[in-house]
């Protein structure tokens, strides 16, 4: 079964919602103008009636002076309706005989005469002929008096009105077609140009963007996110080529020595003491080797989407007096000062969600970068948070970072080049950024040469604290 164009469902849908609308406004029409119009033609009954209760009843009662001029100016004033009949009969005991005998004579039903009688006033349609009837008392005699007629409405402005819809409905049809073709077309035009843009997007090109459309804030909104996501994914290609470059160079390295210490020891028989230095030489360089590859797989695993990482809600600052005192006891020299001034009285600002052992690591890592990088002077951490983050703030006076090189501090094993005289693989910071965006957060390093380095670090507060 062939899909359905996405286009094509959006003109239906707008095409049949504007009929639908259009053809339910003009049910109510009718149905409001048919009402209307069958009131308005009884109310006009019952003046008839009440007309030819005057005439038949009260002016019977008059001299003949007065009757002939009541008659003359009816006659003048009055239009007689189409196939109209006028009715008037005296009230009489028994009224239930009675009333069966005029309900035959005019041909309404009893109930016609029972209403009336009741009520004072009585309806009653039969075919196209309308009868109005109308309870008139004069000098304490009560009178039937029936006025009924042929409803012109309903043979000239019913069938106008009929035609008039039909003619409505039939353009209406005809325009939200047009509207809907364009309004879709309108609508699908900035979401064909963004396909086509992103057609051309390939790993050749990572560089192309989206541009923003006019007026779209929806699409816009649409246009940052895949922006966004270009920009994470070029980030990561450009990380790979770097990983994979430095990788191969730093693994390289290692083996490079131990093969070449083996192939020089293997070229002569040796002493007992050269044997000794040459294994442990080659020993060093597998530890070095051990190592860097122990990071390389501490990195590898940080790239996970955090699935297989058990979270759970975490106090910060109870996070980081943990960090401090691991720090401390690896090396005694290591001076971290926690200011506590700006701790929110709140303590639930403080509480993320997050996997402790991963924060751990990352917040250790920069601070003992800190202390490493700044030969063991004081390295100041400080916490705040605001409604929606809790920020994190390690700041060191040591030797900084040169301006130049702060675009590659995230890339794998690369270290800037003043910090020959530290021991390193440079696997700290990637490491840190990918385990604080495992945690949807960001990590700012600010530095100057010299002057020492500033990281900020912003989590998202856990929810439903």
């Amino acid at each position: 079964m062939a899909k359905i164009n996405i286009q094509f469902k959006a003109i239906m849908m707008l095409f049949f919602s504007i009929i639908g609308l259009t053809i339910i406004l003009g049910v109510i029409v009718y149905i409001s103008i048919n009402n209307y119009m069958y009131d308005d033609f009884f109310n006009t009954l019952k003046i008839r009636a009440n007309t030819v209760a005057k005439i038949s009843i009260d002016a019977a009662h008059q001299d003949s002076a007065f009757v002939s001029g009541y008659n003359a100016i009816h006659k003048e004033v009055a239009e007689k309706l189409k196939n109209e009949n006028d009715y008037v009969f005296k009230v009489s005991e028994p009224v239930v005989p009675q009333q069966q005998k005029l309900a035959d004579s005019v041909s309404v039903p009893l109930s016609f005469f029972t209403t009336l009688y009741k009520t004072g006033d009585a309806e009653y349609i039969h075919d196209k002929i309308l009868y109005k009837g109308v309870l008139y008392r004069y000098r304490g005699v009560t009178y039937y008096v029936i006025a009924s007629a042929e409803n012109y409405f309903e043979n000239k402005l019913i069938k106008y009105l009929q035609r008039t819809l039909l003619v409505s409905i039939a353009i209406a049809t005809l325009i939200a077609l047009i509207a809907s073709v364009y309004v879709s077309k309108n609508i699908f035009k900035p979401i064909n140009r963004i396909t086509n843009r992103v057609k051309q997007i390939s790993s050749e090109n990572l560089h192309l963007r989206l541009d923003e459309e006019k007026y779209n804030n929806e699409l816009n909104k649409l246009i940052a996110t895949f922006n966004d996501m270009l920009n994470r994914i070029e980030t990561s290609f450009e990380t790979q080529n770097n990983f994979i470059s430095n990788a191969s160079h730093e693994l390289r390295t290692p083996l490079t020595g131990i093969i070449g210490t083996a192939d020089v020891c293997l070229s002569k028989i040796r002493s007992t003491e050269e044997y000794i230095e040459t294994l442990s030489i080659i020993l060093d360089e597998a530890g070095k080797l051990d190592r860097k590859t122990k990071a390389l797989l501490s990195l590898a695993q940080t790239g996970f989407d955090g699935k297989v990482q058990k979270f759970e809600k975490l106090r910060i600052d109870q996070l980081l007096w943990d960090c401090i005192a691991t720090i401390e006891k690896l090396d005694q020299q290591n001076k971290v000062y926690f200011d506590t001034s700006l701790l929110p009285e709140n303590s639930k600002k403080l509480r993320v969600v997050g996997n402790e052992q991963l924060l751990h690591l990352a917040f250790t890592n920069i601070i003992s970068n800190g202390c490493k990088y700044s030969d063991n002077q004081m390295v100041h951490v400080s916490i705040g948070s605001s409604n929606e983050k809790v920020f994190i703030i390690i700041r060191d006076t040591g030797i900084g970072i040169p301006n130049d090189e702060l675009k590659y501090i995230y890339d794998p094993f690369f270290r800037a080049s003043n910090t020959k005289n530290y021991e390193g693989y440079g696997i700290g910071l990637p490491l840190t950024r990918n385990i604080i965006r495992m945690h949807s957060g960001k990590i700012t390093v600010r530095a100057m040469e010299n002057k020492g380095t500033t990281v900020q670090i912003d989590l998202p507060i856990a929810n439903g604290n």
